[in-house]
């Protein structure tokens, strides 16, 4: 039983970091791009656009749907950056704190990644209608080298979540839209990062955690109309996840070395950010719209995360509450061509002081452009290309291995995020039949 303690206790570092784990490019691990027609304003005005590709912001835009109508789209997401040592410490019991050692520079440790989405929708009545939206709203990948000096932290994680979003839409009357949906959400983690032996003059063990789950939440919202102006009001709730898996630590020497094992059933509970959502669109012109939106994000949900048997702790992650601001253009140059774009603004819920190599979020722009074109009344092309800054910050969470035991070993981290950003290339197509 000892050993099966001892080596959870080494998982702690591990569960603390890995389940919210790289600047995504909404907010945190948070991807937003779940619409192309979206993307190419920087996504403004989604909440108060109609249709099946505004679902993910607002069950309501899909009230009043006289067609069927779906869309299909992917995004490519080829990020960059480097996570640079600045000065990070290991201090291993009664020894005085040494340098990490390793590469003293991570280039690039976001791997590049396609983030598919689809959505469909079809009338019941000429008041009601029925959608289905399935996304991936918190995916990721980090692959760190061997190493790194951040490999105590992280060494490579992996999140894919599944959400697949049922909705129904109502017109209650000519100007009020009100629709509701639920969100059944899969997420599947993989995460692995470098222990510390005792003697420094020793190889790194490793442990690698696997774990997946089923999880349920809501999303409700409204949209209030005339001939000019959309005003969209949005809710999505938390989540509560709990991921079930496997927890494997291999490669501990000398007095570590029982506690090489593998633990089964341990459970880990988190949560995901609610979501308010207000946004709007006027058209100005016959040829030109403007749009706007705002979305507050209570990643304070995201407080800690509580592990299971056999560790039974509460890891504190401390984010706070954050919001994103954009405001983008639609002009109709022709019936058949729309062209595109738009800037927004978000904050990153993670604080100075608290912020990791698995999580180098920080605050950023988002410059999107992007166009439709109908290629006949019953397809159009969408397209899209996004520019995210990332703002320079420090990654200077402290963290520990073998928390609680004689064996405790502290990282004084101390590094930046420099240079970091990401293009995003987005296309899809959407059909009425």
């Amino acid at each position: 039983m000892f050993t099966r303690k001892f080596a959870a206790l080494a998982a702690t570092t591990t569960l603390a970091l890995g389940f919210g784990a790289t600047p995504a490019f909404g907010q945190a691990f948070y991807l937003q791009e779940q619409s192309v027609r979206g993307a190419g304003r920087a996504f403004s005005g989604e909440a108060a656009d109609t249709g099946s590709q505004s679902l993910w912001w607002n069950p309501a835009a899909i009230g009043g749907q006289t067609q069927a109508s779906g869309a299909l789209g992917v995004s490519v997401i080829l990020p960059h950056g480097r996570l640079v040592d600045t000065g990070t410490r290991i201090v291993r019991p009664g020894q005085l704190p040494a340098a990490v050692g390793g590469n003293p520079v991570a280039r690039n440790p976001i791997n590049n990644g396609a983030l598919p989405s689809g959505s469909v929708a079809f009338p019941i009545t000429d008041r009601i209608a029925v959608g289905l939206a399935i996304s991936s709203p918190y995916s990721f990948t980090t692959d760190y080298d061997a190493h790194s000096w951040a490999r105590y932290s992280a060494d490579r994680t992996s999140l894919r979540t599944i959400d697949v979003q049922p909705s129904v839409g109502v017109a209650v009357t000519d100007n009020l839209r009100i629709g509701g949906a639920l969100n059944i959400e899969h997420a599947k983690a993989t995460l692995s990062n470098a222990l510390p032996n005792l003697s420094p003059l020793l190889p790194d063990g490793s442990q690698q955690l696997n774990g997946s789950g089923w999880d349920l939440g809501w999303s409700a919202g409204l949209q209030l109309h005339n001939d000019v102006a959309t005003l969209g009001l949005a809710y999505k709730s938390s989540i509560r996840h709990k991921l079930n898996g496997d927890l494997a630590v291999s490669g501990l020497l000398g007095p570590l070395a029982g506690s090489n094992t593998t633990l089964n059933g341990v459970d880990a509970t988190f949560r995901t950010p609610s979501q308010i959502i207000v946004a709007g669109r006027y058209r100005a012109t016959s040829e030109l719209t403007l749009n706007a939106q705002f979305v507050r994000f209570g990643w304070k949900k995201f407080d800690a995360i509580r592990l299971g048997a056999p560790v039974n702790q509460a890891l504190p992650q401390n984010y706070r509450n954050s919001w994103s601001l954009a405001g983008g253009v639609d002009y109709a140059v022709s019936p058949a061509l729309t062209l595109r774009a738009g800037v927004q603004r978000a904050l990153t819920p993670t604080r100075d002081g608290q912020r990791d190599a698995r999580v180098p979020d920080s605050n950023r722009w988002n410059v999107g452009v992007g166009g439709s074109y109908a290629l006949s009344k019953a397809f159009t092309i969408d397209a899209a290309a996004n520019y995210v800054d990332f703002k320079k910050a420090s990654v200077d969470r402290t963290t520990a291995a073998f928390v609680g035991t004689p064996a405790q070993t502290v990282i004084l981290t101390s590094g930046e995020l420099q240079k970091a950003g990401a293009v995003v290339l987005s296309l899809g197509g959407a059909v009425h039949f």
